[in-house]
């Protein structure tokens, strides 16, 4: 049985639409239940209606406090039945009230390579600091901000003196392959974790290791 997922977005939802579209493919192995945003204009709704994904606004503005917005979200999300609530640039903190409702079944992609530059600028700190490599990392979502598992992490090089829509650019284009397959490993039954190490376990008839210079770890797999 495909993963039931539902996708929380904030903005234009490119990373939504690399799940949509790998789902539509057959590469990716999941059934996405709901696009749930908190902005109505945000790009994220029309990509769910073009791809005849469910979408539903909850605008955090609407509701007297976080919490009632986030008792808000649990409902929906729970009525969608999703066993995976996906963050796909949504951007707003979760409280313990929301992560309690789905305890080790939140993840979240962040554009650095955790533990380093967490926050909402990684990207823009990581090439401030003057790093030679930055990337993203997908990772399980607890209290402590960026601070969950992590399940999959992709490098790229970082040119001194570049601007920092190029650097997020080979930034994005990994992110669009490393979530998915983090999700096609959940959907497979492949992770398991215990404390802060995340294990992979191997496809049938192969293993888990590096083959040559990778950027990317743990590999990516045929379609990814």
């Amino acid at each position: 049985m495909p993963l039931k997922i539902a996708i929380l977005a904030s903005g234009s939802g490119t990373n939504a639409q690399a799940m949509m579209d790998k789902a539509a493919a057959g590469i990716l192995d999941v059934d996405i239940r709901l696009v749930l945003s908190n902005r109505p204009g945000a790009g994220v709704l029309e990509r769910a209606r073009k791809a005849g994904v469910p979408r539903a606004v909850l605008d955090h503005t609407a509701f007297a406090d976080r919490a009632a917005h986030e008792a808000a979200m649990v409902e929906k999300l729970r009525e969608s039945e999703a066993e995976i609530i996906v963050l796909a640039g949504y951007m707003r903190l979760l409280t313990p009230l929301f992560l309690g409702a789905f305890p080790g079944r939140v993840l979240n992609l962040h554009p650095a390579l955790l533990p380093s530059f967490p926050g909402t600028h990684g990207g823009a700190d990581a090439l401030a600091y003057g790093v030679k490599l930055s990337g993203c990392s997908v990772h399980f979502v607890e209290e402590k901000m960026d601070g969950g598992p992590l399940i999959i992490q992709a490098a790229v090089p970082v040119i001194a003196g570049e601007a920092l829509e190029s650097l997020m650019r080979r930034i994005h284009a990994m992110e669009h392959r490393i979530y998915p397959q983090a999700l096609q490993w959940l959907a497979q039954g492949r992770i398991r974790v215990e404390g802060r190490q995340v294990y992979l376990a191997p496809a049938p008839g192969e293993t888990v290791r590096p083959d040559g210079d990778w950027f990317v770890w743990p590999p990516l797999e045929r379609g990814f």
